[in-house]
């Protein structure tokens, strides 16, 4: 009997038409197919977050490129403006020089003021292209604020996704374990957790993110004590941490297994502790 029981494991996790005929003979069959097209659209999104990353690193890029102009553009303006001094001060060297010789050197005296001339004519010019190079400046900053708004908003819309990915199949791998729960996100005056239901005695709590590091389980972990200490009612007895993250980093698959908390995305269980439910 143990030799037909393992048999029939194993043939349930190789032969993938085998799989679907017993679990559409046991009602499961579009659940398992809806799972295929969530991990086919999970590596959709990472190729997503990829080009993401790819594009912020290249606004960084031009936004250090950006400042290195603005400073030699500043250098430049400290040098105009250096020679804008030198000038004024050759011009008041001038005019002194022009007091002494005006009897003797009328002619002179009217070709210093034409140099004059052409001189503010110069700063005059010299004001102008400051002016051009601030909107110049102003014209590169908006259209880099535009390209921002942007990523800024695709990031959102991933964030969005993964939650609701995350409600599905945590709350699929939780029925599978005999608990029935609705997922949603618990939202309170100074607290708001991505993954929150409960059912009976029972109450999960879960962060999800598309790439997290270790700084992700401090998050939830102060969340739960927040919720421990002002709001117990909404607790219960046993207690599921649960992280939800598409693209966890080496320290936080590290940092789970310290604290005994469930870590997994739709295609991938990462670590799941012995002890799921906690005892308050």
């Amino acid at each position: 009997m143990e030799e037909l029981k393992e048999s029939f494991l194993e043939l349930l996790e190789r032969d993938k038409e085998f799989r679907y005929a017993v679990a559409g003979y046991l009602g499961f069959s579009e659940v398992l197919k809806r799972l295929d097209v969530l991990a086919e659209e999970q590596v959709r999104l990472r190729e997503e977050q990829t080009k993401i990353w790819k594009e912020i690193a290249g606004f960084k890029e031009e936004r250090t490129k950006i400042w290195e102009e603005i400073a030699g553009l500043r250098e430049e303006q400290t040098k105009i403006w250096k020679e804008i001094r030198a000038l004024r001060e050759d011009m008041v060297r001038g005019f002194e020089r022009h007091d002494r010789i005006l009897e003797k050197h009328g002619e002179e005296l009217t070709r210093l003021r034409e140099e004059q001339t052409k001189i503010w004519e110069e700063i005059a010019g010299l004001k102008k292209e400051q002016v051009g190079l601030r909107e110049d400046f102003n014209r590169m900053f908006r259209a880099f604020d535009l390209r921002l708004s942007r990523v800024e908003r695709t990031l959102e819309k991933l964030t969005v996704d993964v939650e609701d990915e995350a409600r599905s199949v945590v709350g699929y791998r939780l029925r599978e374990m005999g608990v029935d729960l609705e997922l949603t996100s618990l939202i309170l005056p100074d607290l708001e957790v991505d993954l929150y239901g409960v059912s009976g005695d029972v109450c999960v709590l879960g962060e999800a993110s598309v790439r997290a590091g270790a700084g992700i389980v401090d998050e939830l972990l102060e969340k739960f004590e927040r919720l421990r200490r002002d709001y117990p009612d909404r607790l219960r007895r046993r207690v599921v941490l649960v992280l939800y993250v598409s693209l966890p980093m080496v320290e936080l698959v590290e940092r789970v297994k310290e604290e005994k908390i469930w870590l997994l995305k739709a295609t991938e269980e990462f670590y799941r502790p012995e002890k799921l439910f906690l005892e308050l």
